[in-house]
């Protein structure tokens, strides 16, 4: 094999090391090596693939986790990657498995295009790091307050009854305002301590979550403003779209294949006369709730939406069929927000012109009939609403 021939590249990654092969054009096995997962090591597994030939593409697996940094660096020199998805564990099973394989098989997998696909942005994540770690703390925030209620449950009567008719924030305020030496019982103070110290707890993943929540805010309307602008979509939302989505459009074939990626999809699910679709429980479930926390948003508050919803249901869809509906129709819309280039609406005009009639936001949101809120982010441009931005417009211009 001469330098001028082309080569294709697989790579199996892990920690601390990735074993890199080589095949020939034509699928033949040329070579394989094993390299450490640091800068000198990723600079010369690209020189093993370069001395066996012109590289037309790398497969890697794990371009987001393990394989990351190499496939960085197959970037910055140009050489195009393709991320390998995990091998179907029945042919696995047949051939056995060692780095040295799996290295091959992502190398013909990269060669035959089957199983793969484009490797995410990596601005994503950023993305999934921030969303990852705002989880956590609301997941550690909710496991904080039950260990209290669960502690108050068994306490001394004399710490019982004074929480008692607490609900969750004031529970938290008053547990924090307390001092467990103003009970002569030793019992009684020991569950106080305990739990002012778990209300501690909740106030400071309170604080994370709140900031973990802006910097989600910021980042989601730079990456994809058009996303933030749709109605009921969120900065957590939008996140864990962003994720699975990967913000490449590239990586999505279609508004179908984006919907089933989401759990979206409709399933038939008909027996005899009936002919009906049920929503598919594969796919991103976390994609899946986002797109459900969206319909029910819409649902609530949304009048298009609520319409549509009555609709449905006058023709004798049930609650879960007219979910699906909606969300197979979020999952199209959302689609065509992440792959065009649709112009976010310009609503910049709406506080500007409030502001020089000095109108207050509550008022105006008190005469449109929506929570300030609302009106504040419509001002904004971080929801989209036209037919209320017009309605705004209108009444301001005859304010």
């Amino acid at each position: 094999m001469t330098d001028t021939d082309e080569i294709i590249g697989g790579a199996d990654t892990h920690a601390d090391t990735i074993h890199v092969a080589v095949i020939s054009a034509g699928g033949q096995p040329v070579a394989d090596r094993e390299f450490p997962t640091t800068e000198t090591g990723y600079h010369s597994a690209i020189e093993f693939l370069t001395r066996h030939g012109v590289p037309r593409v790398v497969g890697v697996e794990g371009t987001s986790s393990y394989g990351a940094g190499f496939t960085r660096a197959l970037a910055s020199k140009g050489i195009p990657v393709l991320e390998v998805h995990r091998p179907d564990r029945a042919a696995r099973r047949c051939r056995g498995k060692t780095d040295t394989l799996d290295a091959y098989a992502a190398a013909r997998a990269a060669l035959c295009g089957h199983g793969v696909s484009e490797p995410k942005d990596e601005r994503i994540g950023v993305v999934r790091a921030l969303l990852s770690a705002r989880r956590s703390a609301v997941k550690a925030r909710t496991a904080s307050i039950n260990q209290i209620k669960a502690l108050l449950v068994s306490a001394p009567e004399v710490v019982r009854s004074r929480f008692r008719q607490h609900r969750a924030k004031q529970l938290i305020d008053a547990l924090i305002e307390t001092r467990s030496n103003t009970h002569g019982d030793p019992m009684a103070a020991g569950i106080v301590t305990a739990a002012r110290t778990l209300a501690e707890r909740v106030v400071f993943l309170d604080d994370q979550v709140e900031f973990l929540t802006d910097e989600l805010d910021q980042l989601t309307a730079v990456l994809c403003p058009t996303l933030r602008s749709a109605y009921g979509v969120g900065p957590d939302t939008a996140a864990q779209l962003l994720v699975t989505a990967g913000e490449n459009p590239q990586r999505l074939r279609g508004e179908g294949s984006f919907a089933a990626l989401c759990g979206a999809a409709p399933v038939p699910a008909s027996s005899g006369k009936t002919v009906r679709h049920r929503l598919s429980r594969g796919g991103d479930r976390a994609a899946n709730n986002a797109l459900h926390r969206i319909a029910l948003c819409r649902m609530a508050r949304h009048a298009p939406t609520r319409a549509y919803a009555a609709r449905q249901s006058q023709a004798g869809r049930s609650k879960p069929e007219i979910l699906r509906l909606l969300k197979r129709a979020i999952a199209r819309e959302i689609y065509r927000l992440l792959t065009r280039a649709v112009t976010p609406p310009d609503y910049a005009d709406l506080r500007r012109t409030r502001q020089e009639r000095n109108i207050t936001l509550t008022a105006a949101a008190r005469h449109l009939g929506v929570w300030p809120g609302t009106l504040s982010r419509l001002e904004r441009g971080q929801s989209r609403d036209d037919e209320l931005a017009n309605t705004y417009r209108a009444w301001l211009a005859a304010a």
